[in-house]
């Protein structure tokens, strides 16, 4: 046997081996090049320009989601030219601005300001431009002055759920998502630094390694669940409210209490992503519905009697002797209206909005039952929802050893939480006794056409019977229908709901103010097959005293709306 030929054998077929992948590589590179890179190269080809500072900007798309399932554009990329001066090579200032202005207006003074920083050759003065424009002042050859090519981010809704998609802006030397989903899904939405305007034969030998273990999967565009038209309906209503009661602050939440996609989520005051660098100093952009907490009010009655029907210390028609107040401890506990109503049953305590009958539920529950489900509810903790900044709620008078505490706890006094977490909540006793996690992003299309399906699946939460959760349900039905001698009883549809009054906590001297509330309402419907929960909140509405002349019409405004608008079947 021949070793030697063995061996040169074995050498040549490795050779052809080597060559193959190699020329396999290749194809698979220019592949890349040709197809997944075509746009980048189109730019290029359509202006011989690159900009001197960096890679041109790229960012992936966020899609609100129509109720037909099409999708429309929330935040994307444009596309567009901007002007630059090399400030040593303009030698009339004066001259060079007009010429410009006349086609684009630019600040003088900054013009000017830029031009005397003779050693920095590239000074941006004009940015976001048309192709005609750019067009009209390159054809001119000014000297020291060039046309390069443009992207930023734009936002096609304006104002359109302004808190739930942020915005993007510099962090250094960083463009990144600074608020909403631009932040929480920023890793998701960045694009890589990668130059396409480098060697063409460079760019089809390097990165080999990228070529065979591609991370592009960790890029994709963000489709979310929120409805285009909701989300307009709901923040027009808050304009409207806005406008009525000229209140601080303002929001809204529609949700499916059965997945916890989120359809519409909007507060005021809201603002332009396009324009944020314009709003005056100290202006948040924190989104209140998830970062900020609030008393919640009378909205916690039901959780708190459904706690009394599943544990059967109470009925619908149990009685107590309601004489105005109740005293607990060293403090007396009032109605609202200091009024007693003599022998009623816990369906007037929702009816009617009684804290001595809450009083009357927790003290049959005792203080270990009420804290453990109170806390079942999850009120204390975060929801996981896909937005940054979440807080928990403040949740310490569940834990205090003194009786006022829990007591102040059965109207919703003295504890607080987001309204998020209340939608949780509430969304218990409305898809039967079921966790969810409310989410704003229903899915990843990641590049290579794979996309992620986002959401956690509803959890059996064990807290409620079903049979609670459908008692508690008839019972909020009948708070609706009757409310206002029928007034806001529909016809076609069962609404389950509840009002909120809470006084505003006073940070400064303790206690709380007597003039300023908070007002709130939730509300499910149909409700035995809820297909919508909306949470609503008002805080210190001027001249209005309850929320039944605040947030009920706006509420009610947006089921009608919402059962129209997504032909939901009557269900009586």
């Amino acid at each position: 046997m021949n070793l030697s030929k063995i061996k040169n054998n074995s050498r040549t077929n490795f050779l052809s081996y080597g060559i193959v992948l190699i020329g396999f590589l290749i194809v698979v590179r220019l592949f890349s090049l040709q197809i997944i890179h075509k746009s980048d190269y189109a730019d290029k080809a359509d202006r011989q320009y690159t900009t001197p500072k960096g890679s041109i900007f790229d960012r992936g798309t966020i899609f609100f989601t129509k109720k037909d399932g099409s999708l429309v554009s929330a935040g994307t990329v444009m596309t567009g030219f901007k002007v630059a001066i090399n400030p040593k090579q303009i030698v009339e200032p004066e001259k060079t601005y007009e010429v410009i202005n006349a086609i684009t207006p630019i600040d003088k003074k900054d013009f000017i300001d830029r031009t005397k920083k003779k050693n920095d050759p590239y000074e941006e003065i004009k940015v976001h431009l048309t192709k005609e424009v750019a067009d009209r002042i390159d054809s001119l050859k000014i000297t020291g002055v060039s046309i390069y090519q443009d992207k930023w981010r734009f936002y096609p809704g304006g104002t359109l759920a302004s808190h739930v998609i942020g915005f993007v802006s510099f962090k250094g030397d960083d463009l990144l998502g600074r608020y909403g989903i631009e932040r929480s899904y920023n890793d998701t939405l960045s694009r890589g630094k990668k130059d396409p305007y480098i060697n063409f034969f460079a760019e089809v030998f390097s990165n080999i390694r990228e070529t065979l273990f591609s991370r592009d999967d960790i890029e994709g565009d963000i489709v979310m669940s929120i409805e285009p038209t909701v989300q307009a309906y709901a923040e027009k209503s808050l304009q409207n409210l806005n406008t009525k009661w000229s209140p601080d602050s303002a929001g809204i939440i529609i949700l499916n209490p059965n997945t916890g996609s989120i359809y519409a989520m909007a507060a005021t005051p809201d603002f332009n992503p396009n324009e944020f660098n314009k709003l005056k100093t100290g202006f948040s952009f924190s989104n209140p519905l998830v970062e900020s907490v609030i008393e919640m009010g009378s909205v916690i009655k039901p959780l708190v009697i459904a706690a009394g029907l599943d544990t059967g210390v109470v009925t619908a028609t149990t009685t107590y002797l309601d004489t105005g107040s109740v005293r607990v401890a060293d403090k007396v506990i009032n109605n609202f209206d200091k009024k007693g109503r003599g022998t009623v049953n816990i369906q007037e305590v929702l009816n009617q909005s009684l804290n001595t009958g809450m009083v009357f539920v927790e003290q049959k529950l005792g203080k270990q039952k009420f804290r453990d489900y109170m806390l079942g509810y999850k009120i204390g903790e975060k929801t996981g929802i896909d937005l940054p900044g979440e807080v928990s709620g403040i949740v310490s008078n569940l834990k205090a050893p003194g009786d006022v505490e829990y007591a102040n706890a059965a109207f919703g006094q003295g504890i607080a939480l987001t309204p998020v977490a209340a939608a949780r909540a509430f969304s218990v006793i409305a898809n039967g006794g079921n966790l969810i996690t409310p989410h704003i992003v229903d899915r990843i299309n990641f590049n290579m056409d794979k996309d992620k399906k986002v959401g956690a699946e509803p959890t059996p939460l064990g807290l409620l019977k079903p049979e609670t959760t459908k008692e508690i349900t008839r019972m909020l039905v009948d708070v609706v229908d009757n409310y206002g001698s029928g007034s806001y009883k529909l016809d076609r549809y069962t609404i389950a709901g509840k009002t909120g009054t809470a006084q505003v906590a006073d940070l400064n001297n303790g206690g709380y103010y007597k003039d300023q509330h908070t007002h709130s309402f939730f509300g499910y419907f149909p409700a035995y097959q809820p297909k919508f929960l909306i949470y609503l909140y008002v805080k210190n509405p001027k001249g209005a005293q309850f929320a039944s002349q605040s947030v009920l019409p706006v509420f009610m405004e947006n089921t009608k709306f919402l059962l129209n608008y997504y032909e939901v079947p009557p269900d009586r």
